[in-house]
């Protein structure tokens, strides 16, 4: 778990990207964003939603670092918000 944290927190992305998905926060609803974003029925432990939405960001930004007409900035910062919500679900090291 601690692993994750650190991941997310290890992010070096725009800071605006950063921004928008902050701003986003607000408006996120894990029941209707999380499934749509993971493509799933039922929205995973954070754990596991966690480390699926790591690995999918990453993709999402070597695409934009490519310069790839693929990427989305949307995508991205829905990623980003997504991530940055469920690390808030995370249980805190030391925490009893």
């Amino acid at each position: 778990m601690t692993d994750l944290m650190t991941l997310v927190s290890d992010l070096r992305r725009p800071r605006l990207l950063v921004r928008a998905a902050r701003a986003g926060l607000t408006e996120y609803s894990r029941a209707r964003d999380l499934r749509r974003l993971m493509r799933v029925s039922q929205a995973p432990a954070p754990e596991r939603a966690l480390s699926e939405l790591l690995a999918e960001e990453e993709r999402v930004e070597a695409t934009r670092r490519a310069g790839d007409a693929s990427y989305s900035f949307v995508r991205h910062i829905e990623l980003l918000i997504a991530m940055m919500a469920e690390v808030r679900l995370l249980p805190r090291p030391g925490a009893a």
